[in-house]
């Protein structure tokens, strides 16, 4: 009877003995924090790390969203060397920034260049959680900035995926003026007539979520992604009420105005095809 219920679900792997585990190669397997359905990472990656059970969109690395949303061979990155300095000789800041971009193999929590969507040329930014979990330094404002301006002078459009904690703050002053930075920068993207697609993922907080992650033309998101500003245990304390379950969801944002579209993972890269194609009309084959 045991063995029946460990089995419903048989195209998912069954849960191993202990013998099993210890034989089941580091990296083969995980379990999807959502459902707890236990399946091969192989086969989440073939289904753009979207849980076939429940749904649930596991977190992307930047370059591997960069790969599933620009046409192939396409993409040409912009200031791939900047690292971040130690202004306010914050303890254990350099060590541990060293430390992330060893694991993630990144210089920085964003990644920045331009490329084609079903052909029609695009400055991208892509945050990635893995590094410093996101957090907006001074090099991240920075080279965000930079790829607005690269859109403004290509004539281009800008789309930008978000996925932060947050200021860094470990930079105190200096990441909160990212803020106001970035949001300048799309200004002048804005009054050039230039596109803002702002894509938002899990998680989007803090003074990401309150600066130009929330600065869109277009406003998107992923389905259950974290987008909020405060924690919720924060908010509840202040003004004194329960909030409700879904509260600081995609969803809950989409139903009171606060996006334009929830799009899962599968149909993003249509999507964003098909909005810049209606800015960007191709006509005979030329952009």
């Amino acid at each position: 009877m045991l063995r029946d219920i460990f089995s419903k679900k048989k195209k998912y792997a069954t849960i191993p003995s202990e013998q099993a585990k210890q034989e089941v190669p580091e990296g083969l397997m995980t379990k999807c924090p959502n459902c707890k359905t236990i399946m091969y990472i192989k086969e989440l990656r073939k289904n753009k790390m979207v849980c076939e059970g429940c749904g649930y969109h596991h977190r992307l690395s930047a370059y591997e969203r960069i790969d599933l949303t620009l046409d192939e061979g396409s993409f040409q990155e912009f200031d791939v060397d900047m690292i971040a300095k130690d202004p306010l000789q914050f303890p254990d800041y350099l060590e541990k920034s060293a430390q992330d971009r060893e694991k993630t193999k990144l210089n920085e929590a964003v990644v920045t260049g331009e490329g084609t969507i079903q052909g029609v040329p695009t400055v991208i930014g892509v945050m990635d959680a893995r590094f410093r979990m996101g957090s907006m330094g001074s090099v991240v404002g920075e080279k965000i900035t930079r790829a607005i301006e690269k859109a403004i002078e290509g004539d281009k459009s800008f789309i930008m995926f978000a996925a932060s904690g947050g200021a860094r703050m470990q930079e105190g002053v200096f990441s909160l003026l990212q803020m106001a930075k970035t949001s300048a920068a799309l200004n002048q993207l804005n009054e050039r007539g230039l596109l803002f697609i702002s894509v938002l993922t899990h998680p989007t907080t803090g003074g990401v979520s309150a600066s130009f992650a929330s600065l869109g033309d277009i406003n998107i998101a992923e389905p259950g992604a974290l987008i909020g500003f405060a924690g919720r245990r924060i908010i509840e304390q202040t003004i004194r009420q329960k909030l409700p379950d879904d509260f600081q969801t995609a969803e809950f944002l989409l139903e009171h105005g606060q996006l334009d579209q929830v799009v899962s993972r599968h149909q993003l890269r249509e999507t964003l095809g098909t909005i810049l194609e209606l800015h960007h009309p191709v006509k005979g084959g030329e952009v």
